[in-house]
């Protein structure tokens, strides 16, 4: 039996990363961060426990990393959803809603993410998955029409991030639809752009069970990423 081609074996270990990383957000989505263990991930994504270690230092940066993945592929899938469009003001009511109605329909997974941002012992760690993030929320401030991309993307983050705690402090949430409200308001966004809290989804569904779309590399069907131009990434 010859041994495997490197490439293949590179394909397998995307796989297993994949898996690990869909394993984080679905478990720790029904028990919560302490309750969910590295083993836990492991056997669920079906990998060896060794191989988390391999991929991430500890539980906490492979919950961040997992969980920017549901941020970025779930915000790539609202930016370029049919109809398509490039009009900025269509794009960051799409990425406003995007991000709130994961607050919305994810709020235990949520909930520990911002909590785990705060850990002073770990705090926010850059990663490939949360790079794509920024890159998305960049794009989306420059075609809004920013002058200034690094002074108004932060800010936009800074009030998403604010929205999202707002939404799900215990005995004092923010209802999402006042939180829509305001920052609309600062976007000066009609409220009929995105997805309203009173309409219907898209997809018909608020919150759907099946993330494996979001933990997979090439999906068929999922729209390549495009810039300012329209251009794909893989046409630059």
């Amino acid at each position: 039996m010859s041994p495997r081609s490197a490439s293949v074996n590179e394909e397998l270990r995307k796989r297993s990363k994949e898996r690990l990383l869909q394993s984080a957000v679905e478990l720790v989505g029904e028990r919560g961060y302490d309750a969910t263990t590295l083993g836990d991930i492991a056997d669920r994504a079906g990998s060896a426990r060794g191989l988390v270690s391999y991929y991430f230092p500890g539980k906490r940066q492979l919950v961040q990393s997992a969980v920017h993945r549901l941020m970025h592929r779930t915000l790539e899938e609202a930016l370029e959803r049919e109809p398509h469009t490039s009009e900025g003001p269509e794009r960051m009511a799409r990425a406003i809603d995007a991000i709130l109605g994961l607050a919305r329909d994810r709020p235990v997974l949520m909930r520990q993410h911002m909590a785990g941002l705060l850990q002073a012992e770990v705090g926010f760690v850059p990663c490939p998955e949360q790079r794509r993030l920024a890159e998305l929320l960049r794009d989306t401030v420059a075609r809004h029409g920013s002058q200034d991309v690094d002074r108004d993307y932060p800010m936009l983050r800074a009030l998403l991030m604010g929205a999202v705690f707002a939404a799900l402090m215990p005995g004092a949430p923010m209802p999402v639809p006042l939180l829509r409200a305001e920052l609309f308001e600062r976007y000066r966004l009609e409220w009929e752009r995105g997805v309203p809290p009173d309409a219907e989804t898209p997809d018909g569904t608020r919150c759907d069970t099946d993330l494996s779309r979001f933990f997979s590399t090439g999906v068929p069907g999922r729209p390549a990423p495009t810039d300012r131009t329209g251009r794909t990434a893989q046409s630059k």
